[in-house]
């Protein structure tokens, strides 16, 4: 299953704006991504209110990791890399777009 670490940069974490943005990049790969702390459980990286409930705040690292079965509906491993390389600069970026 492929997946990425991060940290996330934002000032003030994963919430209101730096969340929608977030969220709104995971949505656009069309992969079923889960992002967690360390010691966390899995979220639905797609779902606003879960990101925004976790409490992932600035400098905390992250793990984004695709479902398998994601890759079943036509997308490669090295696609979903790709996907999870640009959500993890989406992450790492200082302000929300």
């Amino acid at each position: 299953m492929p997946e990425s670490r991060a940290i996330v940069a934002a000032e003030v974490g994963l919430h209101a704006r730096a969340a929608a943005v977030f969220v709104r990049a995971v949505t656009d790969t069309g992969l079923a991504v889960t992002i967690r702390k360390h010691d966390g459980r899995p979220v639905d990286a797609r779902s606003l209110l879960e990101v925004m409930t976790e409490d992932f705040g600035h400098g905390c690292e992250v793990l984004l990791e695709v479902a398998p079965d994601s890759l079943a509906a036509g997308q490669s491993v090295a696609a979903a890399e790709n996907a999870l390389t640009a959500l993890s600069a989406v992450l790492e970026a200082t302000e929300a777009r």
